[in-house]
């Protein structure tokens, strides 16, 4: 009898060491290109006329260093110091660290996709397509008891519903101009929605300001602490397509901001504290050419399906910025996302396995 107890003790002590993640925040920021992430300012960019802003000084002030690896943390400082010694970075192509999109398109509702479904659905060749017909793994974890009621999405490009299916999946999914709130907004959600509203649009109705968004799922992540939370920021592809390089920069420098903010928040909050992971990525990549590739992405644009990711949380064991070769694809992204919470995503359509690398100690 007493063996029998011991056995029970150890398998319940094993299960418990084993799922300490309670919650997850996932955080992208779309086309934000590796070669920043992992080697900072891109001087033969900076320099040039077409994509400074007139501001070089600025940009070489605020971003530049003796090495890339100061660069590159002047850039994403919360990322090089804070994930950098607690978690997991995965993308520095030049240490043979690679990873990239399965879809054969390099664009963005594509890339959402295949993050949120662990697929590739070739007839998702727009990013003007319908409701998406693939069920996404926040729909999943939102159907588990334990997490039923506690899914949230906020995305800056309205496109977010469709990806999503909001319809189908039965999370809210507040995208680009979407109130928060709905019909009884408190006093914090009607200003949100009316300082959006009357905001500046360079983007026009398409996407909002990425301050907004954030907002607003703090909004959430503070006062209906939801256990699953997924915040997509927009500014990095967009002032990418402008070739406006400075504000690239900016927009990425300030997500950076915000994630230590987020962070900062859940290690001190009793319900997130410890019991919370993070992980953050992109939807494609970007070309890796100084004239004007690096403002583009798509199927015809080399280095456009080479992306990154990087985890942080109880389950993710302090490896730093990884420098041995692997590879891995944005397709296994669903899967990791439901092992970290402790479940195995399965639904009628294939779901690629999980970077299972990623939870070795």
């Amino acid at each position: 009898m007493k063996k029998a107890i011991l056995i029970v003790f150890i398998l319940t002590s094993l299960f418990c060491s084993a799922q300490k993640t309670e919650n997850i925040i996932i955080i992208t920021t779309d086309g934000f290109r590796w070669q920043e992430v992992f080697k900072g300012l891109d001087p033969a960019i900076a320099n040039d006329k077409k994509f400074n802003q007139g501001d070089s000084t600025y940009i070489y002030k605020k971003y530049s260093a003796s090495d890339f690896a100061a660069s590159r943390q002047k850039i994403m400082p919360f990322f090089w110091t804070e994930i950098a010694s607690k978690g997991q970075i995965y993308g520095n192509r030049d240490l043979g660290s690679k990873v990239d999109v399965s879809n054969p398109y390099w664009f963005s509702y594509p890339g959402y996709s295949e993050i949120m479904t662990g697929n590739v659905d070739v007839q998702i060749n727009s990013n003007g397509y319908k409701p998406n017909p693939n069920v996404n793994v926040l729909e999943f974890l939102n159907k588990q008891s334990k997490l039923k009621g506690k899914v949230a999405a906020f995305g800056a490009w309205d496109a977010f519903d469709r990806i999503l299916n909001e319809e189908r999946s039965g999370f809210p999914v507040i995208s680009a101009f979407d109130n928060v709130g709905g019909n009884k907004p408190t006093a914090s959600q009607k200003l949100l929605n009316e300082m959006r509203n009357n905001s500046f649009k360079p983007f026009h109705e398409d996407e909002c300001l990425d301050v907004f968004t954030h907002y607003e799922a703090m909004d959430e992540l503070k006062t209906k602490k939801p256990k699953v939370l997924y915040i997509s920021y927009g500014e990095t592809d967009e002032w990418a397509h402008h070739g406006h390089y400075r504000s690239y920069l900016d927009a990425v420098n300030q997500v950076d901001k915000w994630i230590k903010e987020i962070w900062d928040f859940v290690q001190n909050d009793p319900q997130y504290k410890n019991k919370t992971t993070i992980f953050i990525t992109v939807d494609h990549g970007r070309g890796d050419k100084i004239k004007s590739q690096w403002t583009d992405h798509g199927a015809d644009v080399a280095g456009a399906s080479q992306i990154w990711f990087a985890a942080m949380g109880p389950e993710i064991a302090p490896k730093g910025e990884i420098k041995t070769d692997s590879q891995f694809y944005q397709k296994q992204f669903a899967q990791t996302f439901a092992k970290i919470m402790g479940y195995n995503f399965t639904t009628d359509h294939p779901v690629e396995t999980e970077v299972k690398e990623i939870f070795e100690k």
